[in-house]
């Protein structure tokens, strides 16, 4: 998706009420606004960032901007009045503030829904995200491992071995969406999940679209994909159900029974079928790209770190060597997977899958002496601390052994891979699973070299590495 189009299209739909807003927040308190400016009218410094986003230069910008202004800046970013934090304090006071919840451009919340977690606050998203920590916590993912491995190993069996070739990107993400499909949804492998994997293409495709419903856009296709997958998501809820009051299925099977299962003080469905759909399609989206993305870089450091595989190499081995051919792998062995960890946390400061995000002001709020005016947003970055070298020394450095003592020597809300506070990501834990699973199956049976050397990549907004990382394969042990 070319994110300079959709600049260029915003700049003229949403011109009128960009010049409204920026002109309406210049005139209050101006002596209190943070330093900076809003560029040209509407447009702002959306281009501009955009621009370091696609040629991998974020950190730049974002250094830049703060060394010119300091940690707490206003400027103008998709016709919106906008404060940028950066750096560690300011990262605390935006993910414990209640009065700076998630906001999300309309395509996004038309795409995902109403009562997802993205879109809620307060004793709604506590009670929301309560029911979803049911079955994220760790003892509950603990069941889940040796699927986890299978759906590991019969991805490989089916797309890895016996290729002299592949590409790393595509791959990961349909390993990641067919675990998800299974562990989130309960749907086998066969074509009713062939079928979710097309719409959700679809969905993802709108998710940042142009919010425009004519049939030959982006954002109409999404719509379309996201009332089919809503359509096989309400089937599958009544089909729980039934099987629940028949006790043909335990609630811990996916993510569907779990929620269907719960209740409230007075015996009714804790959670509306609105409220679970939409948060089941919030997990599809959230757990699939940044988990594929993230195994996608490892790949691609460990092709230019023979030291780094060596050890995760001989870390694995040492669990397999105790285990018969086959036998998957228990919460035993993955709690022995450190360096692995260490691997994937280092990737995720270098190469962090979201670069930050937007929250709005519900109310006139201070930050460092400056006012943010209720309505602004606020855009907080983790490039700035991830990247800074008074937390963490030579930060282009790749060093997992940094994240040892799990960061008892950097402040508070330093590394923010997964965000913060309440809003923490709720599938951290889930996404550890699948990344070490993934990776104790891959550096076991397989060796690879790199079709290109360059650690370049561009973020839509996501980052991708070139061309979705091609590499040369050699299977090295049967699965």
């Amino acid at each position: 998706m070319d994110h300079l189009l959709i600049v260029v299209a915003l700049i003229v739909t949403a011109s009128s009420i960009g010049i409204h807003l920026v002109t309406r927040a210049k005139k209050p308190c101006l002596a209190n606004l943070p330093p900076g400016s809003f560029g040209l009218p509407v447009i702002g410094q959306t281009v501009s960032i955009i621009r370091a986003m696609r040629g991998n230069t974020t950190d730049r910008w974002i250094r830049d901007r703060v060394q010119r202004y300091g940690p707490v800046s206003k400027l103008s970013l998709f016709s919106m009045p906008t404060v940028l934090l950066a750096g560690p304090a300011a990262n605390k006071f935006m993910f414990f503030s209640s009065l700076l919840p998630v906001m999300q451009i309309r395509s996004t919340k038309r795409i995902i829904g109403e009562k997802s977690l993205l879109s809620i606050h307060g004793d709604d998203h506590r009670r929301i995200r309560g029911a979803l920590m049911e079955f994220l916590k760790p003892d509950m993912l603990k069941l889940y491992i040796s699927r986890i491995d299978a759906e590991v190993r019969h991805h490989l069996e089916e797309n890895w071995v016996g290729r002299t070739a592949v590409t790393v990107l595509p791959l990961m993400k349909r390993l990641t969406l067919g675990i998800i499909s299974s562990l989130l949804f309960g749907l086998e492998r066969g074509a009713v999940r062939d079928a979710l994997a097309i719409d959700f293409t679809c969905i993802l495709e709108g998710a940042l679209a142009i919010p425009v419903n004519l049939p030959f856009t982006a954002f109409s296709r999404s719509i379309k994909a996201r009332r089919r997958a809503e359509r096989l998501l309400n089937g599958i809820m009544r089909e729980r159900k039934a099987m629940l009051e028949q006790g043909k299925v335990s609630p811990n099977n996916d993510l569907i029974s779990r929620l269907v299962s719960m209740t409230d003080d007075h015996g009714e469905q804790l959670l509306s079928s609105d409220e679970i759909i939409d948060n089941c399609i919030l997990a599809l989206i959230a757990g699939h790209d940044t988990t594929s993305i993230l195994m996608t870089f490892m790949v691609r450091h460990l092709g230019n770190d023979p030291a780094t595989l060596a050890a995760m190499v001989q870390e694995h081995e040492e669990i397999a060597k105790d285990k018969a051919d086959g036998e998957a792998l228990t919460w035993e062995d993955l709690s022995k997977m450190k360096f692995t960890w260490r691997v994937a946390q280092e990737t995720l400061r270098i190469v962090p899958p979201v670069v930050g995000g937007f929250r709005t002001a519900l109310e006139d709020i201070e930050f460092d002496g400056y006012l943010i005016p209720k309505g602004w947003q606020v855009f907080w970055t983790a490039n700035e601390t991830h990247m800074d070298p008074s937390i963490f020394h030579d930060p282009a450095k790749f060093d997992p052994s940094r994240f040892e003592n799990a960061l008892a020597s950097a402040p508070p809300c330093s590394f923010v891979a997964f965000g913060g506070g309440p809003r923490i990501c709720p599938g951290r834990e889930f996404a550890k699973i699948e990344i070490l699973v993934t990776m104790h199956n891959l550096v076991r049976h397989f060796r690879w070299k790199l079709c290109y050397k360059e650690n370049t990549f561009i973020r839509d907004p996501m980052p991708s590495p070139l061309h979705g990382l091609p590499i040369q394969l050699e299977h090295m042990t049967s699965l």
